[in-house]
């Protein structure tokens, strides 16, 4: 009788060489990427559909929220079908990856791995960096990379709230992500020319950030404007609820530049920590600047700065030291508090583009000032624990260099969206009005939904003209004291 296998004290859970255990496979990394992404999912479904609903004048609460809730569910489909594997699968074009469904098992239960994410020296034959593989399966880096792409879209729409037809947004959902968004995660994340180039974006500042606020201005320039009544006057429906929406935005962007290592390690903690550094600081220099010269802090203009410094900080949180955090949330709670306060009011091709929450300068500016102070001060020990190019550092450490890289990689991004998003709303015209008719636009949810986010009267009675006072859809209170200061320009 053969003798029964060594007692083995260690639970069958934790054994390695399982089916569900394989070697690879580290938990604590697992875990937190999973973690990771579900924080940023929250940053979405619930966060900005509660930002969005609660931000807008309150005719528009229904339909703002709806278009962050679609984007979610739409890029979530697209991404596993085709768009993964566009942005981290093998190279087709030095900018793009090759489509493919990413749903089959055999795929998905593999230890992870980006392909085209090799780095040679400069001979194009010697490796210098290996293929990125982190230690869990495929399946928790397809859904970690959605989350990103999901919230883009959600940035995006932004821009065009209280006036993009429904219908046209939701064919412009997969259009954009499959023709822009793709391009950029691949060219800068995937192992495209960016990323081999040695372009820094630790977690999206270009990839996420300067995308949506580009696109979403060129989407607004082709959508057009809201009625006048709304873009003169536009109050928030309700601010605790802002404040709720912006709440789970900042808790979740440990999450969104934590989790970019692909490992629950050293620089992950890092990132976190300068995260928060960069946002609260970002905070209280857009609300000082609001004090000085418009007499009034804002908490509107308080959520503004501190999505400024969150997204500043994005393409560097894992690569600079905690004093360049603070540096960067004095310039990312000033440089686009000024070029929104001050610029948009004066430059006419700004002004004259109706970006409804103000994206190009929270993110596009934002993103951009972040990805050029990253190459100034991205500290080469911190940059040697997640860039595929060694030896990689700021302009503050002798790299001047990649000050110019920085920049051209923006530029790209830039110059990308632009064009993209001009074909696609072009072409989407022959196919469906980019923005809703005017009797839509004048009513709201009601006309477009047949819903209203606050359409209960006294017990639970739906509104009737006869029984209950007049509604108006002007909040001022008969008051003679306007608003100013940031709530004006949302």
């Amino acid at each position: 009788m053969a003798s029964p296998p060594p007692y083995n004290p260690v639970p069958i859970a934790y054994q390695g060489g399982m089916g569900a255990v394989p070697e690879w496979l580290n938990k604590g990394d697992n875990a937190w990427q999973m973690v990771s992404a579900t924080l940023v999912g929250l940053q979405s479904v619930p966060g900005l559909v509660i930002l969005y609903g609660s931000i807008v004048k309150k005719k528009w609460a229904v339909n703002s929220a709806f278009m962050a809730l679609y984007a979610f569910a739409a890029v979530v489909l697209c991404w596993v079908c085709w768009a993964y594997k566009m942005s981290f699968g093998h190279k087709l074009f030095p900018f793009w990856g090759t489509a493919g469904p990413a749903l089959g098992q055999k795929f998905l239960i593999n230890r992870a791995a980006l392909p085209a994410s090799t780095h040679y020296f400069s001979n194009h034959r010697d490796v210098e960096t290996p293929e990125a593989e982190p230690l869990y399966p495929m399946a928790t880096m397809v859904w970690f990379q959605c989350v990103f792409a999901a919230i883009t879209l959600i940035l995006l729409a932004g821009s065009v709230l209280g006036r993009m037809n429904f219908k046209a947004w939701m064919m412009f959902v997969p259009l954009w992500l499959t023709f822009s968004y793709t391009v950029g995660a691949f060219s800068l994340w995937g192992g495209g020319f960016l990323f081999q180039w040695g372009v820094m974006d630790y977690s999206g500042g270009y990839v996420i950030h300067l995308s949506s606020g580009i696109a979403g201005f060129t989407t607004a320039y082709w959508v057009g404007p809201r009625v006048t009544n709304d873009r003169e006057r536009f109050p928030p429906n309700n601010v605790l609820l802002v404040l709720a929406g912006a709440g789970l935005l900042w808790m979740g962007w440990a999450g969104f530049n934590g989790g970019d290592p692909y490992a629950a390690n050293t620089d992950s903690s890092m990132a976190v920590l300068n995260t928060n550094i960069c946002a609260a600081t970002s905070l209280l220099v857009w609300t000082i600047l609001d004090v000085i010269f418009f007499d009034k802090p804002s908490v509107i203009g308080a959520v503004q700065g501190m999505i400024t410094g969150l997204v500043c900080i994005t393409p560097g949180a894992g690569l600079v030291q905690g004093w360049a955090a603070i540096v960067m949330g004095i310039m990312s709670g000033s440089v686009p508090w000024f070029t929104m306060m001050i610029v948009d009011k004066r430059w006419k091709m700004l002004s004259a583009v109706d970006d409804t929450l103000g994206v190009v300068h929270t993110h596009a500016v934002a993103g951009f000032l972040g990805g050029i102070l990253t190459g100034l001060f991205a500290e080469p020990q911190l940059c040697a624990l997640f860039l595929p190019v060694t030896k990689s550092r700021g302009g503050v450490y002798g790299g001047g260099m990649q000050i110019l890289k920085q920049i051209v990689g923006g530029l790209f991004i830039i110059g990308w969206n632009l064009v993209v998003t001009s074909i696609i709303c072009i072409v989407l015209r022959f196919v469906v009005p980019l923005r809703m008719p005017e009797e839509q636009l004048l009513i709201g949810d009601d006309a477009v939904h047949g819903e209203e986010a606050y359409a209960l009267w006294g017990d639970g009675e739906i509104y009737d003209a006869t029984r209950h006072e007049l509604y108006s859809d002007d909040t001022s209170h008969r008051h003679n004291h306007p608003s100013s200061g940031a709530t004006q320009v949302v």
